[in-house]
C-alpha cells in the first residue's frame, strides 16, 4: 500500500532581527532556556532578544580576528558563552554585574549595571577554531580547527573559571569543520556501559568521526561515518525520543550537496561490555575494540540543494529537518514512517540523483533566503514575540548570512 501523500508546507519571512549587523554573519546560537539569540560577526557577537527582536548586548574587545562560532553553557547560573575565533583561541564570557557576580538577565534590554566580562582565554590550537560544543552537562568543552585537531577541555573550576585540556583528538586528515556532543535525550546510553557523552565531528576529509571516552578518561575514536564525497561540512543530532528508545540518529550534510542520516546498529553485547559484531575493515587501527560501533546510512533526503549544503537544523520538537547554503536555499523535509529505509546499496544510486527508496520527503523550499548571498547557518528556536498570529509553543527558523542580516521564518504545515 503506498503510503500517504505528506503535507505540504510554506515557509514564510517573519521580521529579520534589529539592528542589521553590516558585515558577514556565521553562526547563530539560541539559550537552552532564555530567549536569546547570540550571532558570530566580524570580531564581535550581537546577542539578540527574541521576544522584541532587537539587539540585547554586544560582545566585543575579546578577540583579535573574526568570531566564527558560539555556544551557550548548559546548566549554568546566569549566563556563561563560548566563542571560538580565526585567532586560534576560544574565549569565555559571563553576563556579570558591576561587582563581578553573576547578574540577573534582562531578556529585552541591558541593565545599566550588567555587561559581559571576557573571564578566560583557552589557547593550543595551531590555526583557525571552527566550532565549539558543550556537553550536555556542561562539564566538557569541544573544540576543532584548521589544524586538523579536535581539543577537549574540563570544566575544573569549583568558584572560577579554570578549564584543563584532557585530550587532543588527531585522527582527521583534514580541517575539522564542526564538532556537535548527542543531545541529552532518553535512550541516548540505555545500552551503554561506557561514558554518556557522546561526539561527533565532521571534516574536510569527507568523514564523520564518533568519539567517546573510555573507562580510563581516555577519549577515543569508536566510528567512522563515509560516504560523503565532498567536505562534510557539519552535523546535527536527533532531539526527539525515538519511539524503540534507540540512541539517536545523526544528520551529516557536504559539499556533495547531500544530506545522510545515520543509526548506531545496536548489538548484543558480550560478556566483556563490548557490542558484539565483525570488523570494521579500513577503520584505523586506534579504534579500541573494546569501544568500536557500527553505524549505518539510514536515508540520504531527496537533493534539493545545487550546491554546498553549510547547515542543518533538527528540531527537537517537530522532527522537523531544515537546510541551507551556498545556494541561498531554505529547504524543510519531514520523515515518512510509512516509507522502508535504505537498503545496502541505495544510498549510491541516490547520490547520483536517480529516484530510489526513502524515508524523507520535502516539505517546503524558499530560494535565495538572503537575496543573492550565501547562507551560513540555519537553527529551530521557538517563537518568543507577541505576534498576534503566533501559537503557543510555536518554532520558527533563524538564518544567518553572508548579507549580514539574521532572519526569521515561520514554518506552516498543511494538513
Amino acid at each position: 500500500m503506498p503510503s500517504p501523500t505528506p503535507p505540504r508546507a510554506t515557509i514564510s519571512p517573519l521580521a529579520p532581527l534589529k539592528p542589521d549587523l553590516y558585515e558577514r554573519a556565521w553562526f547563530s546560537a539560541v539559550h537552552p532556556t532564555l530567549p536569546l539569540l547570540a550571532t558570530a560577526h566580524g570580531t564581535s557577537v550581537t546577542v539578540f532578544s527574541l521576544t522584541t527582536l532587537t539587539a540585547h548586548s554586544t560582545l566585543t574587545r575579546g578577540h583579535e580576528r573574526s568570531v566564527r562560532c558560539a555556544a551557550w553553557k548548559p546548566v549554568q547560573k546566569g549566563m556563561c558563552l563560548v566563542t571560538g575565533s580565526f585567532d586560534s583561541t576560544a574565549g569565555l564570557w559571563r553576563w556579570e554585574d558591576d561587582e563581578g557576580e553573576p547578574g540577573a538577565v534582562d531578556v529585552a534590554g541591558t541593565g545599566p549595571d550588567h555587561e559581559w566580562q571576557f573571564t578566560l582565554v583557552l589557547e593550543g590550537h595551531d590555526s583557525e577554531i571552527k566550532s565549539v560544543a558543550f556537553s550536555p552537562g556542561g562539564e566538557f568543552l569541544a573544540t576543532s580547527s584548521r589544524d586538523k585537531t579536535v581539543w577537549i577541555w574540563e570544566d575544573v573550576g569549583a568558584d572560577d573559571d579554570e578549564w584543563e585540556t584532557v585530550a587532543v583528538l588527531n585522527e582527521h586528515e583534514g580541517d575539522v569543520k564542526a564538532v556537535a556532543f548527542c543531545p541529552d535525550v532518553p535512550g541516548r546510553n540505555s545500552r551503554r556501559r561506557y561514558s554518556a557523552d557522546v561526539l561527533a565531528s565532521a571534516s574536510y576529509d569527507d568523514t564523520v568521526r564518533i568519539w567517546r571516552e573510555d573507562g580510563e578518561g581516555e577519549w577515543v575514536c569508536v566510528a567512522v561515518l563515509t560516504g560523503h564525497e565532498g567536505t562534510v561540512w557539519g552535523i546535527a543530532w536527533e532531539g526527539v525520543e525515538r519511539e524503540d528508545g534507540a540512541f539517536p540518529r545523526l544528520s551529516t550534510f557536504s559539499a556533495d550537496g547531500t544530506i545522510r542520516v545515520w543509526k548506531l546498529k545496536e548489538e548484543d553485547e558480550d560478556d566483556n561490555g563490548a557490542p558484539a559484531g565483525g570488523s570494521f575493515g579500513a577503520i584505523p587501527t586506534s579504534i579500541r575494540k573494546s569501544l568500536r560501533e557500527e553505524w549505518i546510512c539510514e536515508a540520504v533526503l531527496p537533493k534539493v540543494h545545487t550546491r554546498d549544503i553549510y547547515s542543518v537544523a533538527w528540531s527537537a520538537k517537530s522532527g522537523l529537518l531544515a537546510s541551507t547554503g551556498s545556494d541561498g536555499t531554505i529547504v524543510v523535509y519531514q520523515e515518512d514512517a510509512g516509507t522502508p529505509p535504505l537498503e545496502e546499496g541505495d544510498a549510491a544510486a541516490e547520490v547520483k540523483g536517480q529516484p530510489g527508496p526513502g524515508k524523507w520527503n520535502v516539505l517546503a523550499k524558499y530560494d535565495s533566503g538572503h537575496g543573492p548571498y550565501e547562507i551560513n547557518h540555519i537553527i529551530w528556536c521557538p517563537r518568543y514575540d507577541s505576534a498576534p498570529d503566533r501559537k503557543a509553543g510555536e518554532e520558527m527558523l533563524v538564518t544567518t548570512g553572508d548579507d549580514g542580516l539574521v532572519r526569521t521564518w515561520a514554518v506552516s504545515v498543511g494538513q
